[in-house]
């Protein structure tokens, strides 16, 4: 690598607030926060707003979206294009 143009990467601690769940990584994400780890050490904490502990897809609450019911909302507001352009 070349020396002096990358960021530095280090420990980081990522807080999900929705799930009360944190884990420590090494990002080159930096915060001016600091937290307490259980290993007694502090380092930055960076909080975010979904996690896996909390996205729909991981907890196996996912909702079912009426697809089909946009399509046809969108249709009827905008038009339904039958027929492709050719524009070589």
């Amino acid at each position: 690598m070349k020396p002096g143009i990358h960021p530095a990467y280090g420990p980081v601690v990522f807080r999900d607030k929705a799930a009360g769940f944190a884990f420590l990584t090494r990002s080159t994400a930096t915060s001016d926060t600091t937290v307490e780890w259980e290993d007694g050490r502090t380092y930055p904490v960076i909080d975010v707003e979904i996690s896996s502990r909390s996205h729909p897809f991981y907890t196996g609450q996912t909702r079912v979206l009426d697809t089909a019911g946009r399509v046809e909302r969108f249709e009827r507001r905008y038009g339904r294009r039958d027929e492709r352009r050719d524009d070589r």
